[in-house]
């Protein structure tokens, strides 16, 4: 018997003790997961593809929650202390940032009237498919959470259904994207998002295949042991080729969105325009997107000043981005997440604690979820995400800090406090 998947992107409900009180907060950490992506998007995987569950599931611990955290409890707290359940098996997804020869980012704007992240902007992707990826590995086992050409050709697959861009290549190899006209491109979008061809076939029918290979793993997001809907969601790196003028044969199709289904915009911006577009609450974002979208600002700085748009100028760029990628330790500090690599590492947002001024949840990325537990898999210790997470608006003033200038300012703030006292 199958089942039909529902949305790569999740809330998270984080419960902890305090001061023999249980506290709940839903949180974000995909769209998380799917991180990123559309709940449109319904893919099926048999139900003998997990195993049952017998053990019990710690929860991670928060502290200092403050009302509005509270105000996201899916029950009360004296409900969630009598049913508390293990984990829900993970469902695979897959994602892709997404270059522009311009090195700009695309993002997909959800509708606004979507049962889950309405007018959030989220990255291109989805779950995986039996039917158009074949088997997988066992929801339970450890290989789920790895890299595999599988999650690969969701993440092309999902791109080209929800933003009609189409990572490949001719089959017969050469350089450049496939050239494709449009028409065939709508009519395959439509048969591959409703089933009625497997992906892969309709590509090789066309002369193409996926671009796997240059498709750069970039962090694997959990979503957190305490939500109803769990994903493992493969994020990778893609570069579109820098100029099509370089190559009579290399295409670059322009993102549409899916016909209104999830998408009503298919945009490329600037990674810091994107960021600051969410600062000043034009756009939406959840803290994945914008934890990625932070790392890549930092290389991807837009047109240079003179406003000549050589090809150089963009190729330094990447350059340094994949440097970036590849270099290990990823931090300068001494912890344990800094020696593994990004394409390896996996991240099960937690809540650390509530600053008690602008009443930000603190969320740390280090812990890879309970399934990844006791592995040598984990995220990243020096960077963690503020957010303040409303009902009505979504995830506000989300941020991205180093977790020592936070433990600083919170430190310092208690000291100030107690002098005020005084």
């Amino acid at each position: 018997m199958n089942i039909r998947l529902p949305p790569s992107q999740f809330h998270g409900v984080y419960i902890a003790k305090v001061k023999g009180l249980i506290l709940c907060c839903r949180a974000v950490s995909h769209s998380l997961l799917p991180l990123f992506h559309s709940p449109r998007h319904h893919s099926t995987i048999p139900l003998s593809l997990t195993r049952p569950q017998t053990t019990r599931q710690r929860f991670p611990a928060v502290t200092m929650l403050s009302p509005s955290e509270r105000h996201y409890s899916a029950t009360s707290p004296a409900k969630t202390a009598a049913t508390k359940k293990p984990p829900s098996p993970v469902r695979p997804s897959a994602s892709i940032l997404l270059l522009s020869p311009t090195n700009q980012v695309l993002l997909l704007h959800r509708v606004q009237s979507s049962s889950s992240f309405a007018s959030a902007h989220v990255f291109p992707g989805g779950n995986l498919s039996t039917f158009h990826e074949g088997e997988l590995p066992l929801l339970d086992s450890l290989e789920i959470h790895q890299d595999s050409e599988a999650y690969r050709l969701a993440a092309v697959r999902e791109t080209f259904e929800e933003s009609g861009i189409l990572l490949a290549r001719r089959n017969e190899g050469g350089a450049g994207l496939l050239d494709v006209g449009s028409e065939v491109l709508d009519a395959g979008r439509k048969e591959v998002h409703a089933n009625k061809v497997k992906f892969g076939e309709w590509l090789s029918g066309i002369g193409g295949v996926a671009d796997l290979d240059n498709l750069h793993p970039f962090t694997r997001w959990i979503t957190p042991p305490n939500m109803p809907k769990r994903f493992t969601t493969q994020m990778y790196l893609y570069m579109l080729p820098l100029s099509a003028s370089t190559s009579k044969r290399d295409v670059i199709h322009t993102p549409t969105h899916d016909g209104g289904l999830e998408h009503t915009a298919a945009t490329f911006d600037d990674a810091r325009n994107w960021l600051a577009r969410t600062q000043s609450g034009e756009v939406v974002l959840f803290p994945p997107q914008c934890y990625l979208l932070h790392l890549v600002a930092q290389f991807m700085i837009g047109p240079p000043a003179n406003g000549f748009t050589g090809e150089g100028h963009y190729q330094r760029q990447r350059d340094a981005l994949m440097e970036f990628v590849k270099r290990v330790p990823t931090a300068e500090g001494k912890h344990a997440t800094a020696a593994i690599p990004w394409a390896e590492k996996a991240m099960s947002p937690t809540v650390l604690f509530v600053r008690k001024g602008d009443k930000r949840a603190v969320l740390g990325l280090d812990k890879p979820g309970p399934e990844l537990k006791g592995t040598r898999r984990g995220g990243d210790w020096e960077r963690v995400v503020l957010v303040r997470f409303t009902k009505e608006m979504g995830p506000q003033g989300v941020e991205v800090r180093r977790r020592d200038d936070v433990l600083r300012e919170e430190r310092e703030g208690e000291k100030g406090k107690r002098k005020e006292k005084l």
